[in-house]
């Protein structure tokens, strides 16, 4: 029997049926659980697929939507590049396909954030297209049936694995085969304490005859990530208002609000002074948190300003805004730049304004 039978025979009985994507499998639906489901394990992307879905039930939706309400659904999500590509691939479907996502390969293929996998997966399940698909699930599976040792990340180990995936790619059932494979790579053949025992594909895993589960794939080198450090201000206002600033389109946390930030070297009010001219009454410095990124530490320093007299700051109507999470309409102090608006935060980010809320309402 071939790997793509049995597999297909496993997910009759034991996979997974009834993700919400899967409920209306339009490319479009595929497609944004597709870029969700990059890193980010079924579970948690569940809830915000069902609420992105209904804020931006099409493409056109998602296209004209302004890019914070994008931001605003991605947060806590992670990974925000794939929410500012997500947004950028619309408006390419919305101008150059009269807002119908493309059915070709290589059309989906060119929009941003879109890999050879995802846009396999989608075209598979979706539109049952033959494409392999070769996830971080998929590798998984594939390097322990095979026993393909090197890392994964690597070009020669990849062209080998993908390979393989083409070779067990079916010519029917693809919708159901892609989930089959993706299924088991979550499920049953997890990095860690994988379920060899129930596996459909056992009896001829290479790795598993070999003694090699534990070993396969091989893991990624591991690198000290170094350590940046920076202090992050929450300047307040007497209406407990906070000042927030959006980050340039690029690089960490691109796009989205966050909180000004200053040396550790610098004193807060000499600093506030020269860049805000804001007068600060008293300021108080939190505990250091701690956020990991895929290739940095970064020790934050919370620091809570009182401002005097933010009337008198210089505020760029696109950039600064005063806000406060839990209002309802706009303050009646300094209007023209308060806002309760839908912004997209970074989780450190809106960790620390709910702490402080909950503190101080």
């Amino acid at each position: 029997m071939t790997v793509s039978k049995k597999l297909l025979n496993w997910y009759a009985q034991h996979g997974r049926k009834n993700l919400p994507w899967q409920k209306n499998r339009t490319a479009y639906a595929v497609w944004v659980s597709e870029i969700m489901l990059q890193q980010t394990q079924v579970v948690t992307v569940i809830p915000y697929f069902e609420k992105f879905m209904l804020s931006f039930p099409d493409v056109l939706a998602l296209a004209n939507a302004h890019e914070d309400e994008v931001l605003h659904h991605w947060s806590g999500l992670g990974y925000y590049a794939r929410a500012r590509n997500l947004h950028r691939a619309a408006q390419q479907v919305r101008d150059e396909f009269n807002s119908v996502f493309p059915l070709n390969f290589d059309d989906v293929l060119a929009l941003p954030g879109v890999g050879r996998s995802t846009a396999g997966a989608i075209l598979a399940q979706a539109e049952g297209q033959r494409h392999a698909i070769l996830d971080g699930n998929v590798k998984r599976v594939l390097a322990r049936f095979h026993a393909v040792h090197g890392w994964t990340g690597q070009k020669k180990v990849q062209d080998q694995l993908w390979i393989f995936a083409e070779s067990h790619t079916p010519k029917k059932q693809l919708a159901d085969y892609t989930q089959a494979i993706m299924d088991l790579g979550a499920t049953l053949c997890k990095r860690s304490k994988p379920d060899c025992e129930v596996c459909p594909l056992n009896k001829d895993c290479v790795a598993l005859a070999t003694e090699q589960v534990a070993l396969l794939p091989t893991p990624k080198p591991k690198k000290t990530l170094p350590v940046k450090t920076v202090r992050m201000l929450l300047l307040r206002n007497d209406s407990q208002q906070i000042l927030l600033e959006k980050r340039p389109p690029t690089g960490i946390w691109g796009g989205l609000w966050s909180l000004p930030e200053m040396p550790l070297t610098d004193k807060v009010t000499d600093w506030c002074s020269e860049h805000y001219r804001l007068e600060i009454n008293a300021s108080e410095e939190l505990p250091v948190v701690r956020h990991t990124f895929s290739h940095f530490h970064l020790d934050i320093t919370p620091c809570i300003a009182e401002v005097n007299n933010p009337e008198q700051s210089v505020m760029e109507a696109e950039r600064r805004v005063w806000y406060k999470a839990c209002q309802n309409n706009r303050s009646k102090h300094n209007s023209d730049q308060a806002t309760s608006l839908s912004l997209g935060l970074a989780a450190p980010v809106s960790n620390l304004l709910n702490r402080i809320y909950e503190e101080k309402p």
